[in-house]
């Protein structure tokens, strides 16, 4: 047995109370054998994972303290941001008084309330060593095997694969990818990256050879799941929000089923890894580096090839795919409704659409249309399913706007000498009523001030003069010299 290992068994604890880590162990060794003279300070420091200087200190405090000066200064003392124990002891009493079934989270929200101020995670430590909380291991979920579909077209799973598919030759791109549940049948074809528009160009892919399939089996992402709130209208039907591919696919009569997990769609995902090892080396292979040849020799050479090799028969010998509709580049489209206004122009992202006059008899002003935008860049107006004519604006309509009328500010007029306010001597002008409002005046004031005739002269004002004379803070009271009493 070698002198590490005996000497590493020998001291796994000291005294009985401290246990030695596996790196002091290790320099335990490695400094026994520096005291019996078989290494050197200078080896030994290299056996430890230290330099010179720090293998002195430690080669020191082992001489000076022995065995026990290999031992952490820090061993067995307490965290100096540790919790006083009074403190401790008071949340756990609180706690088992008062929130027993409360999860440390919430408790500590209610514990600090109270002033008693503490981390979830240290009340969960503390649960857990006092043995009230025991640690909960997140329970697998069952999963079970789901049978294949029993005929050809009864449901196809669709997926994007983001991979390097052209190893550096070019950008990275997406290959769209559908496998038939039945039979494992695939169907495949590249775009710049997973959107609509991509998953429209392999569904008509795969519709225009083998038909429309009972059900799409899709994962959640928001191509296939809307996670907006729906209209009133929606609403009011008992229906949910949909984006444009649940859309096009409700009016094609294809179910739309969402997958929970990857593996619930395990059937494309392994078709998936199957095709980043073969098709990016068939593509090494031949040099393919754009990728209009990438899918053109993805259908006319690569994918038949990979039907003929991993094609399976189906328990049903029946097809059940549907036909092809007439209006599939129809469906396969933008939808959005906007509303005609008066001038009977529609405008839709920023474009404006005049209605055509024959369509008059339809009253559309004020109606709601449908805005189709098709995958060519082709657009049509629809009204309960049919098509309006209209023409682009180059821009938007200037809307005459009227324009009110110039008020111009109104004079004084003045009545004339023959005016009946003039001849009946009512109204003899600004004046009159200046001095009659004066009067009134000055006759409220002196019934209000008790003023009696002075015989001096009336003030400016119009106020008579007052008699009273004026008095002091107190009756009987001295006056100031120069003080006249009448």
């Amino acid at each position: 047995m070698s002198p590490l290992r005996a000497a590493g068994e020998q001291w796994q604890m000291l005294e009985g109370t401290i246990l030695m880590s596996r790196k002091e162990r290790e320099r335990l060794a490695v400094l026994a054998q520096v005291k019996s003279g078989q290494l050197k300070l200078v080896t030994a420091g290299a056996a430890m994972g230290v330099g010179y200087r720090q293998a002195k200190r430690v080669w020191q405090r082992y001489q000076a303290e022995g065995d026990g000066g290999l031992v952490h200064r820090s061993r067995g003392r307490s965290s100096p941001r540790s919790k006083p124990l009074e403190l401790r002891e008071r949340v756990l009493a609180r706690y088992a008084e008062r929130y027993p079934d409360f999860g440390p989270t919430l408790a500590a929200e209610y514990l600090g309330v109270e002033g008693l101020v503490v981390d979830h995670e240290t009340l969960r430590r503390w649960l857990i060593a006092q043995g009230t909380r025991k640690v909960r291991q997140r329970g697998q979920r069952h999963r079970q095997w789901r049978e294949r579909k029993e005929c050809f077209g009864m449901m196809v799973q669709l997926d994007g694969s983001h991979h390097d598919w052209f190893e550096g030759r070019r950008a990275k791109a997406v290959l769209m990818v559908m496998v038939d549940d039945a039979t494992n049948r695939v169907w495949a074809q590249f775009s710049e990256e997973e959107t609509t528009r991509a998953s429209y160009d392999v569904s008509e892919g795969w519709v225009r050879r083998w038909g429309l399939p009972q059900s799409l089996y899709v994962d959640r992402d928001s191509i296939y799941r809307c996670e907006g709130v729906g209209s009133v209208a929606e609403q009011m039907a008992g229906k949910g929000p949909q984006t444009q591919f649940g859309r096009a696919m409700e009016q094609l009569g294809v179910e739309l089923i969402l997958a929970n997990s990857p593996q619930a769609k395990g059937r494309v995902e392994r078709m998936n890894g199957l095709l980043q090892d073969r098709l990016v080396k068939a593509l090494r292979l031949e040099g393919i580096s754009d990728m209009a040849l990438a899918n053109e020799h993805l259908a006319k050479t690569f994918l038949p090839a990979l039907n003929r090799r991993f094609q399976r028969q189906a328990a049903s010998p029946a097809d059940v795919h549907r036909a092809v509709p007439r209006n599939l580049n129809e469906v396969l489209s933008w939808e959005e409704e906007r509303l005609v206004q008066r001038d009977w122009t529609v405008v839709c992202e920023g474009r404006w659409h005049q209605v055509e006059r024959e369509h008059e008899p339809l009253g559309l002003a004020g109606k709601r249309v449908i805005v189709r935008t098709l995958r060519d860049g082709r657009v049509q107006l629809v009204h309960r399913g049919k098509k309006l004519c209209w023409r682009a604006l180059p821009e938007r309509p200037k809307r005459s706007v009227v324009k009110p009328k110039e008020q111009k500010p109104r004079g004084v007029m003045k009545p004339t000498a023959q005016h009946p306010w003039r001849q009946l001597g009512a109204g003899a002008g600004r004046n009159y009523w200046r001095r009659v409002k004066a009067a009134g005046r000055a006759e409220r004031a002196a019934i209000r001030l008790g003023a009696r005739d002075s015989g001096r002269p009336p003030l400016r004002s119009g106020l008579p003069t007052s008699l009273a004379p004026s008095r002091g803070k107190e009756q009987g009271t001295t006056t100031r010299k120069g003080d006249i009493f009448s």
